[in-house]
């Protein structure tokens, strides 16, 4: 197999992995007058905390081009994927990095994926490339191969509070109101042009969770590879995993916590779901 570094932003919610030749390049959250880096020293805790008592609009910054280039030092070969550029600046910062690179080292070879998503649906794009890797493709090859697999990877959400959204103005600060009183979690999608649309309503997590079956099964999920990220609410991850298991006992998932970028847009009790067909 040959060595291709694989390096992603931390909406994808991983960490370095030296032994596999993952590095993670952080993104950096601000609001309250703090920033905070999203690197494996974020106590998210605490982060949740100070971001419930915070009224104001926070903003997130996608790696500085010098991160990138850092990431890619040394390598011959590599392979970036990073968050939906409809909601971050960080796909073009990754690929200006390329272009710099390149011209410093013309032998260099870099492929730059714009995932149209976050999450554990970047996860899941990894382990494909890792599986393509694994059966030694050829790397001229690989960028239309990814695009291909990509196809059929999904991302689902459920969201138990919009007090955030609102806050940055992606939703009207009457709906995360109306949301949160009547208890209402919000399901939604990452569309295929990589922007977060709402599917679905439901009273309480139980109907959510049967939504998000069912939102699965209209993807047409047929027991592929599912990830499943939480915000503080590993109970209601374990749930999801059940109930896919119930049906197709042979899936392989994986539970993990959210990281910060991903924890600031979902908030405590928030889950992604990210999958293969």
């Amino acid at each position: 197999m040959e060595n291709i570094k694989i390096i992603v932003d931390s909406s994808s919610n991983m960490t370095d992995d030296p032994e596999r030749n993952i590095e993670v390049v952080p993104l950096t959250i601000s609001f309250g007058g703090h920033d905070y880096i999203d690197n494996p020293n974020l106590n998210i805790r605490e982060f949740l905390d100070n971001m419930n008592q915070n009224n104001v609009a926070g903003k997130t910054t996608c790696p500085s081009i010098q991160a990138w280039l850092d990431a890619l030092k040394g390598s011959e070969k590599a392979i970036i994927i990073t968050m939906t550029s409809s909601m971050s600046g960080t796909f073009s910062s990754a690929l200006q990095a390329k272009a710099i690179y390149q011209e410093k080292y013309p032998n260099s070879k870099i492929i730059v994926v714009d995932s149209r998503s976050a999450g554990p649906e970047i996860a899941i794009v990894v382990h494909g490339i890792e599986k393509m890797l694994k059966d030694e493709i050829r790397f001229v090859d690989l960028e239309a191969a990814i695009a291909e697999y990509r196809v059929h990877t999904h991302l689902l959400f459920v969201l138990q509070s919009l007090h955030n959204l609102s806050l940055n103005g992606r939703v009207p600060s009457a709906v995360a109101k109306i949301t949160g009183f009547l208890k209402i979690d919000l399901i939604g999608t990452a569309s295929k042009e990589g922007k977060l649309e709402p599917l679905a309503k439901a009273h309480g997590m139980k109907k959510a969770v049967r939504e998000i079956i069912r939102y699965m099964k209209k993807d047409s999920y047929h027991g592929g590879e599912v990830i499943i990220d939480h915000c503080k609410n590993e109970k209601d991850a374990m749930a999801i995993k059940e109930k896919i298991l119930a049906e197709y006992p042979d899936a392989k998932i994986t539970i993990r916590p959210m990281r910060g970028l991903c924890s600031f847009y979902a908030e405590e009790g928030g889950i992604m779901v990210g999958f293969h067909e």
